[in-house]
């Protein structure tokens, strides 16, 4: 049973003499299981909380937790254990090696890990399969559909088989119908695997395949979506 927590988070930037609030005294926790939707403006600090809980930026105060770990006070090379073998991430651009086939790119975490090419294709392959990819393996990026290529980079965030899986904006290059495959997806991963799952998107359609939708705006969290988001999704 995963669970990650993230207790009065606070993250701010300077952008020349003005001071960005990304992260304002941040609280949530996302259990074993649960899909969550993470709603905002553009600027509103979604995506720097995502990268807080991934541990890939450490908080100015407050604490990140996963199942109990202060995974914002290890050191730099427990960090990115913790990115490498507890976390999988999907960024809103699929960051695929070009030269590189599905096969190979859905691997890269194991290999960068230290397995050998064969052991991370054959624990990759699996995965490929389970995104729809199973005849597609050989493919480099070029030749794949923009839909195609989020699948991979799923398959590529989930071969280590994590304890937490972290999206951003994983349907903002896709069309309606390719967005719900994808919501789908995820939310049955993250069901199936009873992992918590936490989404950062302005898809209203994420609404009818998370269990909660919180909205942060200006650093601050809330629960539901505010009313401006309902008058977008609505």
């Amino acid at each position: 049973m995963s669970v990650i927590e993230l207790h009065e988070v606070v993250k701010h930037y300077r952008a020349g003499e003005d001071l960005v609030r990304a992260v304002d005294g941040v609280s949530l926790t996302v259990a074993s299981g649960e899909f969550v939707a993470l709603y905002g403006p553009s600027g509103s600090g979604k995506t720097t909380l995502l990268l807080l809980a991934a541990g890939l930026i450490a908080p100015d105060a407050g604490v990140v937790r996963f199942d109990g770990r202060d995974v914002s006070a290890l050191p730099a090379k427990n960090r990115a254990l913790y990115r490498r073998r507890d976390v999988g991430f999907v960024f809103q651009s699929f960051f695929l090696m070009p030269g590189g086939t599905a096969l190979d790119n859905a691997a890269v975490k194991l290999i960068s890990d230290g397995w050998s090419m064969n052991d991370a294709h054959r624990a990759a392959r699996p995965w490929l399969e389970r995104v729809g990819l199973g005849e597609r393996m050989g493919h480099r990026p070029a030749q794949l559909s923009m839909g195609e290529r989020q699948r991979v980079a799923i398959a590529r965030a989930l071969v280590n088989e994590p304890g937490v899986l972290l999206t951003d904006e994983p349907t903002g290059n896709l069309d309606s119908a390719r967005s719900r495959e994808t919501l789908g997806l995820l939310r049955d991963i993250c069901h199936e695997r009873d992992i918590p799952a936490l989404l950062v998107t302005h898809d209203p359609q994420a609404t009818a395949f998370v269990d909660r939708v919180h909205t942060l705006r200006d650093g601050h969290l809330s629960a539901g979506l505010d009313a401006d988001m309902r008058v977008v999704s609505g």
